[in-house]
């Protein structure tokens, strides 16, 4: 890799602050920030001078198109070029960019998922520039991240919530910062997604129909070696990957996104890119950036990057964890324990607060993170379970259990205190470990989501965490606002809080079955399946919580719960699909091929009087010869073509999503048993299908 100027590339291809101020006139780049950070309307005359100033700053950059850059209900990105060129006399052009067509645009909605709620002929979408997201250069386009919502005003994306959830959660936040005479201007919630992901070569790529339909292996025996040496994790970085990263890494600079670490994660060929922490509006639109970066990159290198929970059986799967906090205008980070008796009495409210916004909504939680893909991670190697827990370590716990149970504290220095709130011990910054079979852990001064998958959106797990704490601190404000003694009354608040919540706390090892049956016996929610998760989005609570809150109206709450679950199923019947052909099309030819070899050698050598029964050598544990075996595979394949047939019947979504969970998953998962085990037997030149080995060992 040649030598770059890190501070010359970074966000060369960003239309940020810095360019405004370059580019824009002083009243001009002023009305802008007003806009930027109080939501202030635009004018005309404004909005006209800061699209020219963008139009001739992307032209400096090679751009010819704009385009405005949305996040539809598809939870990947959206774009529809248009160019600058405005007819001109004598057959000349004119480059033009008017504000009217910076705030707003008009893209066929109709292909875009609805829950149903919206006709074809009933498709007008509108787009509307977030100015609170910079635009920026990608492939000769300038891309302006915009809200997408129908012409009736429901939000048909995922920006439109997010940006709802964190001004709410703003709203309530500062009621409750004023109690403590804090005079904070604006909160808003910071995010740093740790994003992971695994690296196959393109050539074993496209050998594979799984990988290229459905983003995973349907099919695969395990690798004679795995994960199981624990020499991936943290080791040195391979050279063809190394370049890739490097690759990477500028690109995603010049982009302005703040890519801080990577390492190699703890399964053969996983990888772990991480950026510093920004506002949750610009880490979700980064974040979906940098997942279409890392896919393009790749194919440079002649790789493949897989970003799918769960590409290989027997191996940790990709997740990203959603690293989540708050902070003022003045830089204070309300997650971090204080210095101060006061300022802890304010954290641990917060804290309070989160601990019984999770408790109260563990099924938005994990709806927020259900996905086909997901529910094969969730609760296997090295991944959370679908059991919602807050992890805060054993002091912070111990600090808890103090105000729970009124006794005093004896503090990691041995001063022994009283739990009051004008007397709260001091709680040191770094005081927890970082547990990660945690779902929700709390690590110091944030809370590392570690649910989230690696191909989600975080907005959507963002939004939900932004609501549900909003809506508790709603509750607290509500209630502290009319105290006369605030000072017992907050006391008492954490008191009956914490121990009303008590259950959600859990600081052991959440990957042992122990853990699952200690979950059930407290009463925790275990929502095993995305249909599991997906049934209770509806409940009364969760509609008024969001009406109440103003995050979603009830009808785009119908529309996301019927999205998720056809998305569901329709995830699952690629699959089936794609199981099927492999199997008629790869397995059974190549296992004939190898059988007519064995057969026709042990024919040769019997008239010679040297071997018989040679197919005997090849027999299973189970005495099962491979013929045998081939029997049981075409059995399985009826059995899941049945199941199948059986889901795709049910006509309520719900019953159709719970029918391929109870009986299509399962017949999938003996279907692929069999296959696996007859690839075992099979010899190098009669693979169907590039194998585990090759694919997990291939990148040097």
């Amino acid at each position: 890799m040649t030598n770059i100027n890190l501070p010359e590339i970074f966000g060369s291809l960003v239309f940020n602050q810095s360019v405004m101020k370059e580019t824009l006139p002083a009243e001009t780049y002023k009305a802008l920030k007003l806009t930027m950070d109080e939501g202030v309307p635009l004018n005309l005359e404004v909005a006209n001078q800061v699209a020219d100033a963008m139009k001739n700053w992307a032209i400096s950059k090679g751009a010819t198109h704009y385009s405005h850059w949305f996040q539809p209900l598809t939870g990947i990105t959206a774009e529809k070029h248009d160019s600058f060129l405005t007819p001109a006399p004598e057959g000349k052009i004119l480059m033009n960019f008017s504000g009217k067509e910076l705030i707003k645009g008009e893209p066929d909605a109709s292909s875009f998922p609805s829950g149903g709620k919206r006709s074809t002929f009933e498709a007008r979408g509108y787009t509307v520039w977030d100015p609170t997201s910079y635009p920026f250069v990608k492939d000769h386009t300038l891309c302006i991240p915009t809200a997408f919502c129908s012409w009736t005003g429901e939000a048909l994306d995922k920006k439109t919530p997010l940006l709802r959830s964190m001004e709410s959660l703003n709203k309530q936040s500062l009621r409750i910062l004023k109690l403590f005479g804090n005079d904070a201007k604006h909160v808003t919630t910071t995010m740093g997604p740790e994003q992971e992901y695994f690296l196959v070569d393109e050539k074993l790529y496209q050998q594979r129909l799984d990988l290229k339909m459905c983003g995973r292996t349907l099919f695969g025996a395990p690798a004679v070696k795995g994960q199981e040496m624990d020499d991936q994790y943290f080791a040195a970085i391979k050279p063809r990957v190394i370049e890739y990263m490097e690759d990477l890494n500028t690109e995603l600079w010049k982009l302005g996104i703040y890519a801080k670490t990577e390492h190699n994660e703890g399964a053969p060929a996983q990888h772990e890119m991480a950026p510093i922490f920004t506002t949750s509006n610009l880490a979700a639109d980064q974040n979906q950036l940098t997942m279409e970066i890392m896919k393009k990159v790749a194919r440079r290198h002649g790789l493949i990057c897989l970003l799918h929970e769960k590409p290989f059986a027997g191996v940790a799967g990709s997740g990203k964890h959603n690293n989540w906090s708050i902070a003022t205008d003045k830089g204070e980070n309300l997650f971090a324990p204080g210095k101060t008796p006061r300022d802890n009495a304010q954290f641990l409210l917060f804290l309070t607060a989160v601990i019984k916004a999770v408790d109260d909504n563990q099924d938005l939680l994990r709806y927020s993170v259900a996905s086909a893909g997901n529910d094969n991670r969730l609760g296997a190697i090295e991944a959370p379970p679908a059991i919602m827990s807050i992890y805060v370590g054993d002091e912070l716990e111990a600090v808890l259990e103090s105000i729970k149970e009124g006794k005093s504290y004896t503090n990691q220095n041995g001063a022994k205190l009283n739990i009051g709130v004008d007397v709260l011990p001091g709680i040191p910054k770094d005081s927890t470990d970082r547990n990660r079979t945690s779902p929700f852990a709390f690590t110091g001064n944030r809370f590392e989501f570690r649910s989230v998958g690696s191909s989600l959106s975080i907005s959507g797990p963002n939004t939900i965490l932004n609501s549900i704490l909003a809506d508790t601190l709603r509750a607290f404000a509500d209630e502290l606002e009319k105290s006369s003694n605030f000072d017992e009354d907050l006391q008492s608040l954490i008191k009956r809080e914490i121990t009303d919540h008590w259950k959600i706390l859990f600081n052991g090892n959440g990957y042992t079955d122990d853990w699952v049956k200690e979950a059930e016996r407290r009463g925790l929610k275990n929502y095993r399946t995305t249909p599991d998760a997906i049934e209770h989005y509806l409940d009364k609570k969760n509609i008024d919580l969001f009406t109440r809150m103003q995050i979603y109206t009830p009808e785009e709450m119908k529309s996301h719960y019927e999205i998720k679950l056809e998305k569901y199923c329709q995830v699952l019947n690629i699959e089936v699909n794609t199981m099927r052909t492999m199997v008629l099309k790869n397995i059974v030819p190549s296992t004939y091929k190898y059988i007519n070899l064995i057969a026709d050698t042990q024919s040769k050598m019997s008239r010679k009087g040297r071997v018989k029964g040679m197919l005997s050598v090849f027999k299973t544990g189970d005495s099962k010869d491979l013929m045998s075996l081939m029997g049981l595979m075409m059995q399985a394949l009826s059995k899941l073509n049945e199941n199948q047939a059986a889901a795709n019947k049910k006509a309520d979504l719900l019953e159709r999503a719970k029918t391929y969970a109870q009986s299509v998953l399962p017949a999938m998962r003996d279907l692929r048993s069999v296959a696996d085990e007859i690839e075992q037997y099979l010899g190098l030149e009669f693979k169907p299908y590039p194998s585990y080995d090759d694919l997990l060992f291939s990148v040097q």
